[in-house]
């Protein structure tokens, strides 16, 4: 009989700890927590197995500093990487994270060939685009997590606007993971019921400017940190799309070779994920307007990558 299935978390922060939190609780594959700080993925990895007695799951979990228990992964999780500190430019934050991903990756392709990448580190979209080029990876095989945040956060604010349960509420979010991030209203919907028939469209407006800045507005409550219980759990849900083969189709940021006419480019678009990772990008009928917003998204990661040199 097959073993468990394996995740490996890179990266102990409050994302990383809380992701092998979540996928411990949803007992869905062992776990490797991985940090370079001596001690601290040890000690996080012990104290939640300590909890499986409580909780009532059985999964392994493993903390190091390096890669060696890393080994035969089926998804890595990469959360590694600095927040932005006061008088750091996005450049600076870009070219450090670049160096971290990059050699991140560089370890969890040599062990785990086989891995689907999921990319949590910022600045998001092209994080996702160095992992891809360092990994070699197929397309197919690395995918940021953005999307499934952000529509989380624009399914909170519409549920709370309508005062239904969160449960009838999907949200769909394109584009960048970003102030250019491109929250859709026409495809959003309450049981079914486009939520442009529920409520008045400056309120809508108002949700989608707060979806927009929504890491920003818990970056300043928090004064110390960044969000990480939605995160984390954004990264584990499109795991556990693609190791129970579910093929839930969830926003992503993946590599588009012309779909939306963005070439080249990790950009977020609703896609399907199974046990291949990607199985299926979907592309929807944009308004001039819609289109338009996507492709200055696009421009904005693109940016990024531009001032990368990759």
């Amino acid at each position: 009989m097959a073993g468990r299935n394996k995740i490996t978390v890179v990266g102990a922060g409050n994302v990383g700890a809380t992701a092998a939190h979540w996928i411990a609780s949803k007992e869905l594959a062992d776990v490797v927590l991985v940090d370079i700080v001596e001690g601290v993925p040890q000690g996080k990895s012990l104290d939640l197995a300590q909890s499986a007695p409580i909780d009532g799951f059985d999964v392994k979990l493993v903390g190091s500093n390096g890669y060696e228990e890393t080994a035969e992964s089926d998804v890595v999780i990469i959360t590694a990487g600095i927040p932005r500190k006061p008088g750091m430019s996005r450049d600076d934050l870009l070219k450090t994270n670049s160096d971290i991903v990059g050699s991140v990756t560089d370890q969890i392709a040599k062990h785990s060939p086989d891995a689907v990448l999921i990319i949590v580190s910022n600045p998001l979209d092209a994080m996702a685009q160095v992992a891809f080029k360092r990994s070699g990876f197929p397309k197919n095989r690395v995918i940021g997590m953005a999307g499934v945040l952000d529509s989380a956060r624009m399914r909170c604010f519409l549920a709370e606007a309508l005062d239904v349960s969160v449960e009838n509420v999907t949200a769909f979010v394109l584009g960048g993971h970003g102030d250019t991030m491109v929250p859709l209203p026409r495809y959003s919907t309450c049981a079914g019921i486009p939520v442009t028939e529920l409520l008045p469209a400056e309120q809508i407006d108002a949700i989608v400017d707060r979806t927009a800045n929504g890491g920003a507005e818990i970056v300043g409550l928090l004064k110390t940190g960044s969000a990480f219980y939605a995160p984390s759990l954004g990264a584990v849900e499109m795991a556990e799309s693609i190791l129970k083969d579910k093929k839930k189709i969830l926003p992503c940021a993946v590599y588009l070779e012309g779909e939306y006419g963005i070439n080249n480019l990790f950009v977020g678009v609703p896609c399907k994920l199974g046990k291949n990772g990607v199985e299926q990008i979907i592309e929807i009928s944009l308004t001039s307007d819609e289109r338009a917003a996507l492709q200055k998204s696009a421009g904005a990661v693109q940016e990024l990558v531009n001032v990368m040199g990759i």
